[in-house]
């Protein structure tokens, strides 16, 4: 799928270009709206994704162009004016989706395909042939439940199949489509990825022919006989390989993104510095009445631009400010003596404010190298307050055993580490396990702080605690704090790690969720909330689709809302628990109603547990992972 990016922030083109190639997308990036009309009238594109403040031609009024022209091409604009006047003028313009700078990736992602599904002849969340399946969400194929590892353009290719199976593409066309307006590769690179994929799905069980060649004219993807049935639910071995063979785990690809944001801000800082310099020179002038409407003009642009910039490298108070600026220059007329006297102050908190963004993320980067801080996607274990010679047998076996692991010899050391730096990116890598000691010499509420304030912010950590007294008292103390007593001192480190292997362990595999809400805003959050408990979610808001996305998506758990239209979530229970191959399926509902009757429905129908909204990520996730795991104890 090929994307049209107009955009004139450097920053922001870099971030969104590398996460749209991320998910197979094809980008085109231009700077200005004079060149996006150019583009868009010239070449063919899936999407166009547009900034509303744009040099020579602004946003709204391409949009405008475009769409008097009769380009159908659907269109989102972004833009750091959170003011519903500039939503409208945009949606009346002909845009079809709108988003605030600064937005989530996964939530632009989301609307994203949303809204190519819309002008696709295909409107299910996941794309089919017979036992082919892909899923755009997460860029997973599999053949009858097996999964299918293509390169980018093999991928790009069967995508493009897929969303219109009955057209015939052209060499030309594929080419248009699948590469790059700088790119123009030979009709025989296009034939060579398409013998390569042809040979994968072969191997993979489907027919030679599946993409069908005619001569003189392209290439399509042969309609499915209608004798083809549904495949089978494949194994527990297959299972596992679905859960993500042949991709990166969410874990390392977050990783990744937060090391490329690092060194993206290192040519940002100094861009932003230099707007402020101008900015301070403009209002300078506009207090001495030297200034002229024009140049208040470009300084209100220049303030936005740093809200969309800032907002993206999650600089939420530099952000805010530039903001403020931005209100206070967006006028019609020159500046009032008190509103010039006001901004001086104002670009003086952004500057501290970027400065201070600096020193803290090169402070993290600092402490990670003199402390060894762990950096990689492994699960990461924190030894606290640990005997040393423990801590020796218990670093020796992690490594051993394929975790990360950190030493903090105190409970101040530990909070030390913990501690949340203001406005900073998160460089370390999340701790799975904390395995911290409760003395009986020092001050136990010391270390029942220390279990209670980390379980409150990292409830899904989990707190192992060696007592040196085995005595009840301890063990509900740390309980009902958020800690799991393991035992007392003298445990071997084989019966230490046999402990956290088996808290550690459900964590890191992956369990598919289907979630079904008729509540779109839900939808698109739920991705995100859940993805830090290792849960891989897919969404439908139409339940008459049920059937098929199920049969599609095998899920491990599924989470439905009592009231939708035509279907309500209470019959889609009763249809599951009907069935042998799906009554034992984990079923949840989240539902607005939280009334005696609706959840005695929901439980006389099969339900296995009903939670009311609003919801947090965390204990959601918790309640489908505890599920989870007493079906397989089972």
């Amino acid at each position: 799928m090929k994307i049209l990016l107009i955009e004139d922030d450097d920053s922001s083109i870099a971030l969104l270009t590398r996460s749209l190639n991320a998910q197979h997308y094809i980008v085109d990036a231009v700077k200005d709206g004079e060149m996006g009309w150019t583009y868009a009238s010239t070449f063919d594109y899936d999407l166009i994704i547009l900034d509303i403040m744009l040099p020579k031609l602004d946003g709204i009024t391409l949009c405008k162009r475009l769409r008097g022209a009769g380009c159908t091409t659907p269109i989102m604009l972004l833009t750091a004016q959170d003011l519903i006047t500039a939503k409208l003028q945009g949606l009346d313009a002909g845009a079809d989706d709108y988003l605030v700078k600064p937005f989530d990736l996964n939530e632009l992602m989301a609307r994203i395909r949303a809204l190519l599904r819309r002008s696709s002849s295909n409107p299910l969340p996941l794309l089919g042939w017979g036992d082919l399946l892909l899923d755009p969400s997460t860029c997973d194929v599999t053949y009858n439940g097996q999964p299918l590892i293509l390169t980018t353009k093999e991928y790009d290719l069967l995508e493009l199949f897929l969303r219109d199976s009955y057209h015939v593409f052209s060499s030309d066309e594929i080419i248009d489509r699948l590469w790059s307006s700088d790119d123009f590769p030979a009709e025989a690179t296009v034939r060579s990825h398409l013998r390569r994929l042809r040979h994968k799905l072969q191997v993979a069980g489907a027919p030679p022919d599946a993409i069908a060649t005619i001569h003189g004219r392209g290439y399509y993807l042969k309609p499915i006989q209608p004798d083809l049935t549904v495949s089978i639910a494949p194994s527990a071995d297959e299972e596992k390989l679905n859960n993500g063979a042949g991709f990166l785990p969410s874990a390392q690809q977050q990783a990744q993104y937060r090391s490329f944001l690092a060194e993206t801000w290192v040519t940002t800082k100094p861009q932003c510095l230099e707007s402020l310099d101008r900015l301070s020179e403009i209002v300078q002038q506009l207090r001495l009445d030297n200034g002229t409407y024009l140049e208040q003009s470009q300084a209100h642009q220049r303030a936005h631009k740093l809200v969309g910039t800032l907002g993206i490298f999650t600089l939420t108070s530099g952000m805010e400010i530039a903001r403020k600026i931005e209100k206070i220059l967006n006028r019609s007329t020159l500046l009032t003596s008190t509103e010039a006297a006001i901004l001086p102050i104002l670009i003086d908190e952004l500057s501290l404010a970027i400065e201070q963004f600096a020193i803290a993320n090169n402070q993290s980067n600092d402490t990670s190298q003199t402390t060894n801080t762990p950096s990689s996607d492994l699960p990461l274990i924190l030894f606290v307050d640990l005997d040393p010679s423990l801590t020796d047998s218990l670093t020796a076996m992690a490594k051993h055993r394929g975790f990360q692991d950190l030493t903090l010899s105190t409970i101040e050391a530990a909070n030390n580490y913990l501690a949340p730096i203001p406005d900073a990116p998160i460089n370390l890598v999340s701790p799975t396990l904390i395995l911290v000691r409760l003395s009986a010499s020092q001050e136990p509420n010391t270390t029942l702080d220390f279990i209670h304030h980390t379980h409150q912010r990292f409830p899904h950590w989990s707190i192992l605690v060696l007592g040196e007294r085995d005595g009840l008292r301890d063990r509900l103390a740390v309980v009902r704090n958020g800690g799991k007593f393991l035992g007392i001192a003298g445990l071997s480190t084989e019966q230490i790690f046999t402990a956290v292997t088996s808290l550690i362990q459900p964590a890191t595999t992956t369990a598919k969720v289907m979630v079904v809400d008729d509540d779109l805003d839900w939808l698109r959050a739920l991705p995100q909330l859940l993805q830090p408990w290792g849960l891989k979610v897919t969404t439908l808001d139409d339940p008459q689709q049920f059937w098929t996305v199920l049969q599609s998506v095998r899920p491990d758990a599924l989470v439905l809302d009592v009231k939708m239209p035509e279907i309500n979530g209470l019959e889609l229970c009763q249809v599951l628990r009907s069935d042998p191959l799906w009554q034992r399926l984990p079923i949840l509902f989240l539902s607005a109603a939280n009334d005696p009757i609706s959840q005695q429905s929901a439980f006389s129908v099969g339900a296995d547990d009903y939670l009311c909204k609003p919801m947090m990520g965390g204990e959601l996730a918790w309640r489908i992972r505890h599920r989870l795991a007493r079906l397989q104890s089972k």
